[in-house]
């Protein structure tokens, strides 16, 4: 069988209704079910529905052959992976965020709230500033309101909670959507069934 690892959530959902489309049933994870393994024998495959940020780690280790998650989180975990397609479903956006109005001081380090850790130190080495990196894994645009940081950086799906929040998008740092990955050696034993996986995923996305 194929193991095939799907994210838990909004994104999740829609790359359900997509695997169903191409005939590769998993309706069952639409249902109000807690099963994290389903098995679909018809169709040689099997489910398992992980949290978005393992995804990378399953496919890397080989308890998956292939598995869709978003770009951001590839970005982050960099996991030893194929990237095979880009599924343009999930679009967002990692942004940097900030008050409205509000001005940088580039004399003095710059507090930064993120769960992506890895991205802002990037991103931020990138343009040689120094940075203070302050671990938050929710309610982010609460930190620079309260003061706890200057910005913050975060994915940006239509804008909304800035607004609520009278913050909007300092910087654009990379698009972000859900993408089809594979585990290195388990593709060069499976590569038809991926392949075949693949180019039904290309006509249902045309």
């Amino acid at each position: 069988m194929l193991n095939i690892a799907l994210p838990k959530g909004r994104l999740g959902d829609k790359v359900y209704s997509l695997f169903a489309k191409m005939g590769y049933d998993c309706s069952e994870f639409l249902e109000d079910t807690r099963k994290l393994v389903i098995e679909n024998p018809d169709s040689g495959v099997r489910y398992l529905l992980i949290k978005p940020s393992d995804v990378g780690i399953y496919v890397e280790r080989g308890a998956a052959d292939i598995g869709v998650v978003g770009k951001d989180v590839l970005l982050e975990t960099d996991p030893d992976v194929y990237e095979l397609l880009d599924l343009n479903l999930g679009k967002c956006n990692l942004a940097v965020a900030a008050k409205n109005g509000y001005v940088e001081d580039t004399d003095r380090t710059l507090r930064v709230a993120t769960k992506y850790v890895n991205v802002t130190k990037n991103y931020y080495k990138g343009l040689n500033r120094e940075i203070e990196i302050i671990k938050l894994n929710g309610s982010i645009e609460l930190a620079p309101i309260l003061g706890l940081s200057d910005v913050i950086l975060d994915i940006v799906e239509t804008g909304t909670t800035l607004r609520e929040n009278d913050l909007s998008v300092f910087e654009y740092v990379a698009p972000s959507s859900a993408r089809l990955i594979a585990n290195k050696s388990n593709y060069q034993f499976k590569s038809e069934e991926i392949d075949r996986i693949v180019a039904r995923m290309k006509e249902e996305l045309l």
